[in-house]
């Protein structure tokens, strides 16, 4: 870890949709060896255990994109100084909107769903979340994936045996709600929505990250959520890591996204940047 005082020394890393903190630990260690405190804030609900959550997702069924922002949000303004936020997936949706809030010296966001106002929507990603859409009625719900959805939808570059033993570990239902609300179907409403953000404002540095083989969240719409944030005076830069799937941050090789991304945020980070929200 560098030796400036001033530099961050807490990252905090934000999960995704059908997922929990756990998809962190691997992350968590690697940067704890480095030095840095690590923060895995759960959203509203989900701080109970995966076994726990796929024996009863209606828990979690009913949270919002707004409370859980709120919720993370707290707890980044509640440290000392500002630290770095990594989120993954519907993750990135969310360090979007906690740095459009003045959070964080620095963000990377890895493979992340779109903010607002990205209309690009490939084959592959409507397929990956046709379980959630096919049903308005899911929108009330909790979602999960089946072995095989998941599969196609996070680990397409792992073998099937290998996606199944990650589904087991990892894999939760989500509230159908979120895969609602965020870019996908939020660009059809009138008016402002969920994942609204200024892209034309000033805020901490942002690295997009993609994986060249993401089903769910392919290059496309990362490239197209990062030329959005050109409007702004900020920095905003992409990087993409061949031959990676969504499951980027814990398939093999995922140190090295792990290290880029740290190095990156450090590189750039803005740590005097004022904890407002």
């Amino acid at each position: 870890m560098t030796e400036e005082t001033d530099a961050p020394d807490t990252i905090v890393l934000v999960h995704g949709l059908w997922m929990t903190p756990r998809s962190w630990e691997g992350w968590k260690e690697h940067f704890e060896a480095k030095g840095f405190t690590v923060l895995t804030p759960a959203y509203p609900g989900f701080e109970i255990e995966v076994e726990a959550l796929r024996e009863n997702p209606d828990v979690i069924a009913n949270v919002t994109v707004p409370e859980t922002v709120a919720h993370i949000a707290a707890q980044i303004q509640s440290l000392p100084k500002p630290p770095i936020i990594m989120g993954h997936s519907f993750g990135g949706t969310l360090t979007q909107l906690l740095v459009a809030r003045g959070l964080g010296a620095a963000a990377v966001v890895i493979d992340s769903a779109p903010t607002e106002g990205v209309r690009v929507n490939p084959l592959s990603q409507v397929r990956s979340l046709f379980p959630a859409l096919k049903n308005p009625a899911n929108i009330h719900r909790a979602v999960a994936f089946t072995a095989d959805e998941f599969h196609y939808a996070f680990a397409n570059t792992l073998s099937k045996a290998e996606s199944d033993a990650v589904w087991r570990r990892y894999a939760i239902a989500a509230p159908g709600n979120w895969v609602w609300a965020y870019g996908l179907i939020a660009n059809f409403k009138p008016g402002p929505q969920e994942t609204w953000v200024d892209y034309s404002q000033e805020r901490a540095p942002l690295l997009f990250i993609g994986g060249s083989e993401d089903h769910i969240m392919p290059p496309s719409v990362n490239k197209s959520n990062a030329k959005h944030w050109a409007k702004s005076p900020s920095l905003t830069e992409y990087h993409e890591f061949p031959g990676r799937s969504h499951w980027i941050c814990a398939e093999p090789g995922w140190e090295e996204v792990a290290d880029y991304a740290l190095e990156w945020a450090l590189a750039h980070a803005e740590p005097t940047r004022s904890l407002t929200a």
